[in-house]
């Protein structure tokens, strides 16, 4: 037996768990339970910490930001990249420890100062882009502002302006975006911000066979044909920017340590708290928000959150179980959808507990034919 339907708390309507048996609510409540445990494991493995936290002023970062001032005395990418990646002690070999050219390209092209604002106006138009894609499910202003808000912690260090130069971080955005402008009639613009990032960072090509497969189980095959050719243009670009790198290193050069296995979900939460403005909070608290955040993107019904759990979720595991432990930067890629969730979490608390702690009994009266 269903529970009664609440009106809802802040969403437009009943959330995904509204209206659960008793039973499956307590389940759900269960399960709700392990993964705050689960978030909560990002306080254990002590030796992990420190790396799971991004630096202000990694090697890499410092070493693209040296080929960046290269570019504008007119060097070329490839040499420049890689003479800055040797300087640091960073790997050059194979050409997956190598950028592609493209942020660094246009960076060069601008000013400092201009980069900087570029960055922050592909925030802005961001957080605009879910301001308008929230209207459905947030139709009244506060609510709407709150998620906003939640948005904006996510791409905290893009507000910040703290990491113009970090490829993870623009591309992060980019993801966002594309998520925010993807509807069932108009697809195309997503797709395109979907291909940018990918130029900008190869860690998004993980967003985009998410997108292509959900679009095929959604029935929406023109949609995964065009993330199937964006993702054919990246793999040529690949096959080029390899035949770069290949060409100016050599056996002699630093190469990539590779897989070091399995790091742990809480490598991954911690991860993504430090990318975001929950790292103000006690690592308890942010990790805590993250679990929540999850639960909330999945109790809203809607394609959207599906996607978006989705990407959080492909991610995630691949922080925990593939991601070296300097690739906790892999993390920018999902800060800005992260703690979007959250605005959906009052609502799916407040139908579990209402339908755990539903007592409703059917009484059967006999009447005499």
């Amino acid at each position: 037996m269903r529970t009664a339907v609440g009106r809802p708390l802040l969403i437009s309507m009943p959330s995904r768990v509204a209206g659960l048996a008793r039973p499956r609510a307590r389940l759900f409540l269960a399960l709700l339970a392990l993964l705050m445990l689960a978030s909560l494991t990002a306080l254990s493995n002590p030796s992990l910490q420190s790396a799971a936290t991004p630096n202000d002023d990694p090697a890499s970062t410092i070493a693209y930001g040296a080929t960046v001032e290269a570019l504008r005395h007119g060097a070329n990418y490839y040499s420049a990249t890689v003479d800055a990646l040797r300087a640091s002690d960073q790997p050059v070999r194979p050409w997956l420890a190598v950028r592609l050219p493209t942020l660094s390209v246009v960076q060069a092209s601008l000013s400092p100062v201009t980069a900087a604002l570029l960055l922050y106006a592909l925030a802005l138009v961001t957080l605009a882009s879910w301001w308008k894609c929230l209207g459905s499910i947030l139709p009244r202003p506060i609510p709407r502002l709150v998620a906003v808000v939640f948005a904006a912690g996510g791409m905290w260090s893009a507000l910040l302006g703290q990491h113009v130069i970090d490829h993870e971080l623009w591309a992060g955005l980019l993801i966002s975006l594309s998520l925010a402008t993807r509807a069932p009639d108009r697809s195309t613009a997503s797709v395109a911000l979907g291909l940018s990032a990918m130029l900008l960072h190869e860690g998004a090509a993980l967003f985009v066979i998410i997108m292509a497969v959900c679009a095929l189980s959604e029935g929406f095959r023109r949609e995964a044909a065009c993330w199937g050719i964006a993702a054919a243009v990246f793999g040529i670009t690949l096959w080029f920017h390899a035949g770069a790198v290949a060409a100016i290193t050599g056996p002699l050069d630093q190469p990539w340590s590779g897989w070091p296995g399995i790091l742990g979900f809480g490598f991954a939460v911690r991860s993504l708290v430090g990318t975001t403005i929950l790292s103000a909070l006690p690592l308890s608290l942010g990790a805590l928000a993250i679990g929540l955040a999850l639960a909330g993107w999945a109790s809203w019904r809607d394609p959207l959150a599906f996607r978006a759990l989705a990407t959080l979720i492909g991610y995630l595991l691949f922080l925990s179980l593939l991601a070296p432990v300097d690739a906790s930067g892999w993390a920018y890629l999902i800060a800005p959808i992260s703690m979007i969730g959250l605005i959906f979490v009052p609502d799916a608390l407040r139908d579990l507990v209402r339908a755990a702690l539903d007592r409703r009994r059917i009484t059967v009266t006999r009447t005499a034919p």
